[in-house]
């Protein structure tokens, strides 16, 4: 029972993190980014060649890693969703083109990475030395990489509550028609979420390539989970996405040790139905 609760919640970090920039972007921009999972993984590949060609420490590797997600996503945004955005007239056509756009950014990203790394597994070895955690053992590496991510969570927590940009991100996500009246810029507020959002997402894969091997294609996977986490926390809810992300990893982890591990992905769509036949706003809304 331990050992399930302890890996729950280190895993459970890891897709609260993971989640948090696909919250901002779709509760700010309005943008449903079905490409979210690629750019977690683009940060993971960028962690790699940070520690295995450059040789640096994983923590100075984020500090390059997540500028790059963020400006990256900056571009992606000036780019591609900006024009997406002046040509609809309603957030729903918004939503429906930038699932759209974003469903074949994903494989284009998918091809870059598998012609530049390959389709097999990528990694590098670090603090691989377990830890006693009340009588679990767990890889320091994973539980460094859960610390980091419940840190990073709760500071952008801090930055939306307590904040002027994080109280003009809450005004654009809860009355964007409003927001202009008090001088609030729209446009300028969805490019720096959905920048953020990406920020996120390259810190995401930087936490992820410290505990597991990746592979070009697992994009995919991620942004189901994330999309999971998302809805089941209530879309734009930062809190929510925090303790949905700590319950995923809870049933995964209690799944995987007391029946199949091969039913963690069947246990994760069943407590999305439920979710979504029980309180559709999502558990936090």
């Amino acid at each position: 029972m331990v050992t399930t609760l302890v890996v729950g919640l280190v895993l459970g970090g890891s897709f609260a993190l993971m989640a948090l920039g696909l919250t901002i972007q779709y509760g700010v921009a309005r943008i449903m980014n079905l490409a979210y999972g690629e750019f977690v993984i683009g940060g993971s590949f960028l962690t790699y060649l940070a520690v295995s060609a450059a040789g640096f420490n994983p923590f100075v590797a984020l500090l390059l890693v997540v500028p790059s997600g963020y400006f990256a996503s900056y571009l992606c945004y000036a780019l591609i969703m900006r024009p997406l955005e002046r040509r609809s007239r309603d957030t729903g056509r918004l939503e429906v083109d930038s699932i759209l756009v974003t469903f074949g950014l994903m494989f284009l990203l998918q091809g870059i990475y598998l012609s530049l790394f390959g389709s097999g597994f990528t990694g590098y070895n670090w603090l691989e030395a377990p830890v006693d955690i009340l009588g679990t053992k767990i890889s320091t590496g994973r539980l460094v990489g859960a610390l980091l991510a419940v840190a990073v969570g709760a500071s952008l927590y801090w930055a939306i509550q307590k904040t002027r940009w994080g109280m003009a991100m809450r005004a654009v996500a809860t009355r964007p028609g409003f927001a202009p009246l008090v001088g609030i810029d729209n446009e300028r507020q969805a490019r720096s979420a959905f920048a953020v959002g990406g920020a996120l997402a390259a810190a995401g894969g930087v936490v992820l390539s410290m505990y597991q091997p990746f592979t070009p294609t697992d994009g995919v996977f991620l942004t189901m989970k994330a999309l999971v986490v998302v809805i089941m926390g209530g879309v734009g809810n930062l809190a929510g996405a925090m303790a949905a992300g700590l319950i995923l990893g809870l049933v995964e982890a209690g799944v995987s040790a007391t029946v199949d591990p091969g039913l963690t992905l069947a246990a994760t769509y069943a407590i999305f139905l439920v979710v979504l036949l029980w309180r559709p706003n999502g558990l936090f809304s």
